[in-house]
């Protein structure tokens, strides 16, 4: 019955119901993070809850290939008009930290279930620790707010009041909570009727021959994107800057291995879970969606025209043992996954660069900076909790031009909340919002410039949360001779007496007048900088993209009175030598790693991996803790015998684990 249009028509009427969906839910949204910022996603699901539609125009894009069925087994007896919900990450591993809420319906046609709707917003504060409930500080997941295991919320379309009742009494702010997720609930509906009237139209059975179509055509085109690649093995690895207060690295380790058709992402090697909450609660699913997002945004790189659905993960086989910080046991705290994720999408991009480096761009930013304030407004005396801004930074250097600014790619879904809606709901002062100059990596094609925000505060002890603080030390790489990008920075009272800087400290307190000024990191630049064509350099200068000094160290290109020295630029071009490394990290990776060499890496999880997972952390921290004056695999060994010898009892690897590593 589906042939290649049939089937299109079918696709164009899903995704036109899940952006209806979407329509839906940003216009009746209470939040400002929902109705501006656009933390939100909704789908519709084949029977099994697999994910066969997402909308391209509003909301999140991590969830492409999110399905619900671990969730929707877990309540039973579903009837015509229940909505069931979670926002738990250890219950069906549906929800992923706890303010992301997850809703979904069963959509019945005959007394038969046919297919879900679903969805998330991600509520401004769930209760717990902090104001916003997410801080990089938080070491296990009761910290983080109220948790519900899956349950019916509306029950044949009547809310549980006893549930809402006791979200009302944990959360912060419950009727921001409360009204974006009955503003979620009315978009579930509309989803169900779209999927109702497209039953109308192609019958019921083949609505549902032609969903299983859809999932199937996603499947070949991914397979058709890999054929086109080399079969073989590429590795890389990234850092998260910290991985705790004890401010140590976070390394995520993958090995590509891509066959005809299929590919293998083996994180073995990456960091035990984490005492803090930047663990990834992926359950140990092969394909779960949050660790294939990065692979989402290649293969739409190499082919815009994809289907977006859970087909899209067949080909795909993550290996994440049990323990690591992308495969945490309980309770392990996971509030901060995303700013994993973002490292994670870094270093799926690093291995496809290797695979197709024709073919794919420079290193985004990798932080997406959302900055929440919980203060009293004077105005009316009243206690304002809210988002304020997210601060996301530049995107990779493409081949073809230079990357976006402001909007690195893997976040470019959050959109900016005007300042004056902004300043209207929330009592700051906007001083500074724009584009960081020199930012982004020097290049043949220019990575993306870093955005940058400050505001001031009015009222005593004016709480901040900024998560995602990261890359204010292991920059974006650049990559086939462009350079590594600027860091991110955050700032109290900057240019004044009283100044002080947080690095990457995401919570913070502030006073009368004082003023918070946060950078994003820049994109990383593609291809030789002394390749690109002096007028664009010039441009640059003259936009305020970069300085004349950065031109002329970066770029080779001299300029007098803003138009190019000829002659100057090509002598002192004649003199510059082209990098030949694949990768260019910048000066603060590359003096990491002439301690933390590979081998140095391979030692240390041969000796964590021989743990019991609750010492694996606290063994680590030890490690590096005595790693001063000690480089390589033979100082992290020192290293650990010195912490056994102050903790006898750490266990030590038995003879036979020691042998066989």
């Amino acid at each position: 019955m589906f042939d290649r249009t049939n089937l299109q028509v079918l696709a164009n009427h899903a995704r036109a119901a899940a952006e209806n969906m979407a329509h839906t839910l940003h216009r009746t949204a209470h939040s400002a993070f929902v109705k501006e910022t656009q933390d939100f996603t909704v789908m519709l699901m084949d029977r099994s809850g697999a994910t066969f539609a997402v909308p391209m125009e509003l909301g999140a894009t991590w969830y492409p290939g999110l399905s619900y069925h671990r969730a929707i087994a877990m309540v039973g007896d579903y009837r015509p008009g229940d909505v069931a919900f979670t926002n738990d990450p250890y219950s069906g591993h549906v929800a992923t930290h706890a303010p992301d809420t997850h809703l979904w319906k069963p959509v019945f046609v005959d007394g038969e279930i046919i297919a879900w709707t679903g969805g998330h917003i991600h509520n401004t504060d769930m209760g717990g620790a902090v104001p916003a409930s997410l801080s990089r500080a938080l070491t296990e997941i009761h910290q983080e707010g109220i948790r519900f295991p899956p349950m019916k919320l509306v029950r044949e379309g009547v809310f549980d009041d006893a549930i809402l009742r006791i979200m009302s009494t944990n959360v912060r702010k419950p009727d921001l909570n409360i009204g974006d997720i009955k503003a979620l609930v009315g978009a579930l509906n509309t989803g169900e009727r779209k999927i109702q009237a497209m039953v109308k139209k192609f019958g019921k059975a083949g609505f549902i021959e032609g969903v299983a179509a859809l999932l199937d055509h996603a499947e070949a085109q991914a397979r058709d994107v890999l054929r086109a690649m080399p079969d073989g093995a590429w590795e890389f690895a990234d850092y998260a800057d910290e991985d705790s207060v004890e401010a140590n690295p976070c390394r995520l380790k993958l090995k590509l291995t891509i066959k005809d058709d299929e590919a293998v992402l083996d994180f073995t090697g990456s960091d035990p879970q984490l005492g803090s909450s930047l663990n990834v609660p992926s359950g140990g699913d092969p394909r779960h969606t949050m660790l294939l997002v990065g692979v989402y945004y290649v293969l739409y790189t190499l082919n815009p025209k994809l289907l977006l659905n859970t087909g899209l993960t067949r080909p795909f086989t993550c290996i994440t043992p049990q323990g690591s910080v992308l495969n945490p046991v309980h309770p392990a705290a996971v509030g901060m996954r995303s700013l994993t994720c973002a490292r994670l999408r870094s270093v799926i991009f690093g291995a496809f660069s290797q695979a197709v480096p024709e073919r794919l761009p420079a290193a985004p930013a990798g932080n997406n900076c959302i900055v929440n304030v919980m203060t009293v407004d004077e105005r009316t005396s009243r206690s304002v909790i809210a988002a304020v801004n997210p601060v996301v930074g530049g995107g990779g250097a493409m081949p073809h031009r230079d990357g976006t600014n402001g909007s690195g790619a893997d976040a470019a879904y959050l959109k900016n909340t005007p300042i004056e809606i902004t300043e209207t709901e929330t009592p700051v002062e906007f001083v500074k919002y724009g584009l960081a100059r020199d930012s982004g990596g020097a290049g043949r094609w220019r990575g993306g410039l870093a955005t940058e925000m400050a505001f001031r505060v009015f009222a005593p002890d004016a709480r901040i949360t900024a998560r995602n603080r990261d890359r204010s030390f292991f920059r974006p790489w650049g990559v086939l001779g462009g350079k590594a990008a600027g860091l991110s920075d955050m700032v109290v009272n900057p240019g004044t007496a009283h100044e002080r800087r947080l690095g990457n400290v995401d919570t913070a307190v502030l006073q009368p007048g004082d003023v918070l000024e946060i950078r994003s990191a820049g994109g990383g630049g593609r291809g030789d900088p002394h390749q690109r064509e002096p007028w664009r350099v010039a441009q640059d200068v003259t936009r305020g993209y970069a300085s004349s000094a950065a031109a002329e160290r970066d770029y080779g290109v001299v300029l007098r009175d803003g138009a190019v020295d000829e002659l100057a630029t090509r002598q002192l071009r004649a003199r510059h030598k082209p990098a030949a490394s694949h990768f260019h990290f910048g000066p603060e990776r590359d003096g990491y790693e002439e301690h933390w060499t590979p081998a140095a890496y391979d030692r240390l999880h041969a000796i964590l991996d021989a743990l019991p997972i609750h010492w694996r952390f606290f063994a680590k921290t030890e490690i590096f803790r005595r790693m001063k004056g000690r480089c390589g695999a033979d100082g992290v060994q020192a290293a650990f015998d010195a912490a056994c010898e102050r903790f006898p009892e750490l266990p030590r690897p038995r003879p036979a684990q020691q042998a066989a590593e």
